[in-house]
């Protein structure tokens, strides 16, 4: 028996397992930012028995798609306050979490992803950072393995 979806059940059971396509492995192909967008987010304006606005983001961001970065959906972001969520991650930078979004804010997720992509320091630049971005920003952590600046001085 399948395990029920949130929207199956009385109670809305959470499924908070990343629903994202078959990982990559080959270090070639890893891509070196990644989306993660709330698919269960709601705005509160659409009907209950209509797509989740979150689902809806999510499925614009992967038709938008960018080279180096991955577009994965995820089950709750718990920033539901602050819906719709979504986050951005580097391979070797920091990853930011962000709130406030709509459905038409998949451009400006993939614009994020490649000034972070692009960024020498680590850092999402905020110059030209969309403002959905700046607004909608609820926290940025450092990276897993810290970022080595060259102290040359000669």
């Amino acid at each position: 028996m399948a395990a029920p979806r949130y929207d199956q059940q009385a109670g809305w059971i959470l499924d908070l397992s990343a629903r994202h396509e078959k990982r990559q492995t080959d270090a070639d192909t890893t891509p070196r930012v990644i989306i993660h967008v709330c698919e269960t987010c709601r705005s509160g304006t659409e009907a209950a028995d209509a797509p989740r606005d979150g689902a809806i983001l999510t499925a614009r961001a992967k038709a938008l798609s960018a080279e180096g970065v991955e577009i994965r959906a995820v089950a709750c972001l718990a920033n539901c306050k602050r819906a719709l969520s979504a986050s951005i991650q580097s391979a070797d930078g920091w990853s930011y979490v962000f709130g406030d979004l709509t459905v038409d804010s998949a451009e400006d997720l993939l614009e994020g992803a490649r000034l972070l992509e692009a960024s020498a320091d680590g850092l999402m630049p905020w110059k030209g950072r969309p403002d959905m971005l700046k607004r909608g920003m609820i926290a940025r952590m450092p990276p897993l393995h810290p970022i080595l600046h060259s102290t040359n001085k000669t």
